[in-house]
Parts: structure tokens; sequence; C-alpha cells
């Protein structure tokens, strides 16, 4: 089986210990994550071979950035290295009605000022089946779009399939700004992954009926989402991962996957959340495998939904759940019972 590329920002995390807030906190954890590098590292814990493309310090941090790669076995070995800057971001945990908070520090990273000539995609493409980035990369700085559409027409051009979430953050760019962007990568894309609020912000396409900050979703309204993105952008697959939020700690999650035919929804889950970062990069690389592996549309979207709910129960940015854990969750058995 071929290999997946992903390729985007590996930042250090700084997050306050359990609950507590910035401002009471005198300790922070330091963990390392980031949307590309977390699918990375779930497709690694899936049993794929899988690369992770950056640009990152020669110094230690950015060293021990790559070891947090590394002890997951994923394929630091293009990893561009130099800069100044590894990228930051702190997280403090919501709970209850209080929602969580992202502030980042990530302005002139090594990634954000990495130029187009720095990496080969030639040489990193090499037997490659699968591109995967995420709408936060070309957000980074101009540079960085510019890399990531060098990196898109490098795919089609090798026949790579090609899957983008578009991730929008309101503290990277405008929605103006994103659509201008990104419509510009659309004709590289294959399979489109958003939330319900995405399509929206990047695109301007309004699920009808639906209220996100109540948590009422409406299926027929995301229906027509995914056909006028099909029909709009040209993509052959558009999956969208539908979060219930009754509050900051329990969620209803479940996804649909749209082929340009017919529409596939997946069961829904109850799921009480541990951390919620990574989630929908759990769900990405749950795709990928399926994809990789020729799984059905149905079988596709219940296996990536059911990778993206165990994240939810796992500390950190990256998915620690292992592929006989997913497989089990989605054939039905969610019911959390001790395994002895």
């Amino acid at each position: 089986m071929k290999k997946v590329v992903t390729f985007g920002e590996l930042m250090l995390r700084l997050a306050p210990q359990g609950y507590t807030r910035f401002v009471q906190t005198d300790l922070f954890e330091a963990t390392y994550g980031g949307g590309e590098a977390n699918v990375a590292v779930s497709l690694a814990n899936m049993g794929l071979d899988v690369s992770f493309v950056t640009k990152l310090p020669k110094h230690e941090v950015g060293q021990a950035a790559v070891n947090s790669l590394r002890r997951f076995g994923v394929d630091t070995t293009e990893i561009v290295r130099g800069g100044e800057r590894v990228g930051i971001y702190y997280l403090e945990k919501g709970a209850s009605q209080r929602p969580s908070r992202v502030i980042y520090d990530r302005a002139d990273s090594a990634i954000a000022r990495a130029s187009i000539g720095e990496f080969n995609w030639d040489s990193i493409f090499q037997e490659a089946g699968w591109f995967h980035f995420t709408g936060i990369t070309p957000a980074l700085s101009d540079n960085a779009a510019k890399l990531c559409l060098a990196a898109c027409k490098a795919a089609r051009e090798k026949g790579i399939t090609v899957s983008f979430d578009l991730n929008y953050r309101k503290n990277l760019w405008s929605s103006e700004k994103a659509q201008e962007v990104i419509t510009e990568l659309t004709p590289y894309i294959d399979i489109c992954i958003a939330n319900e609020e995405d399509a929206e912000k990047v695109f301007g396409i309004k699920a009808e009926n639906t209220d996100i900050a109540g948590g009422k979703l409406n299926h027929e309204g995301y229906k027509q989402v995914a056909e006028k993105m099909v029909r709009s952008y040209g993509f052959k697959m558009v999956a969208t991962t539908l979060r219930e939020s009754i509050s900051a700690n329990d969620n209803k999650w479940s996804a649909m996957l749209y082929d340009g035919k017919d529409f596939y929804f997946s069961k829904k889950y109850d799921i009480h959340i541990v951390d919620r970062v990574g989630g929908g990069d759990s769900f990405g690389a749950g795709l990928i495998y399926a994809g990789m592996n020729r799984y059905s549309q149905q079988e596709s979207i219940e296996f990536a939904v059911a990778a993206s709910c165990l994240k939810h129960s796992i500390e950190g940015d990256y998915n620690h759940a292992s592929l006989e854990e997913i497989r089990v969750l989605a054939a039905g058995d969610g019911s959390g019972r001790v395994q002895r």
C-alpha cells in the first residue's frame, strides 16, 4: 500500500492542568500537536505508512517536536530544519457552560516563513497515494498558501488523492481572505471535510434551519450544503461532521458523507469530552484510512466517526486509539465496559 503525506504546522501546546483557567495557573503542561500532524499520528497508529512535512527550527524545542512524531513511527525525514520559531498555542479547557479558549502565538513561525524552494515535492511524493492538509496551513501566511498550492499541483500531476479539511480559524484570517485563497486550491482537491460552520465561513454556503449555538442541526440543510459544494467546486466527496453541543463537556457527535450521488449518515454518539482538540483531525484520519483500504461509503463514515468519538476521550492533540478499538466501536460496541 502507498504512503500518506500530510503537510502543515507542528506546534507546542501549553495548557493549564485540568480545568484551571489561564489567570489561575502557575503551571502549563507542554505537549505537541497541529491539524496535519494529528492526522499523521492517527494513521501511524492505524498501521499506515505516513510522512509528515513541515519546517521546524534546529534547536532543542524543534527537535522535541520532531521526536513527538517519531515515537509513533511517523516518517519525519522530509521535515525541513531551519527558522527561529516553533509556533505555540495555549489551551484553556472549558467545562459545563464555560467554553474552551485557544490563544495563538505562532506569527513568523518557521513554516509560516518557509519558501517554495525548500520543499522538493517530487521527492516528498515518491510512493505516495494520498496527500492531506487543512485550511489552517494556508492561513498562516502568503508563503504558506503558496506552498499549499505548489503541493496540490504536484499531487495532481502524480495522480495522488488530495483531501482537505476546511478548518476555518477566525483568529488567523477573515472569511473573505479564506475564500479568496481556498478557492484557488479547490480545483486540486478530491475530498473536502467540513464541520457545521466551515462551509458558511469559507464558501458562504449555510445550512438552513440550523442553530449551531443551540445545538440544533438540520440534516436536510446539510445535504443541500454538500450538494452545493460538489456542484460549485467539483469535489468528488464532501464529509461533514455534525456536532450538537449540549455543553463544553457533553456533545452529540455524528457525520455525513456525500459522494455526488448518495448521502450516508453515521450513527450518533453521546460523548462526554475529556479533550476535544484533534477530534476533527481523527475524523479525517479515519476517512483516509477507510479510503486507502477501499471501505464502502457507509463503512467509511462509521469508521471515521468512531475514531473521532474515541479521540474525545483522550488527553492531548494526538489520538492514541488503536485500530482494533476503532473497529469495535464502529461495529456497535460503545458500552465502555472494562476489557479483561
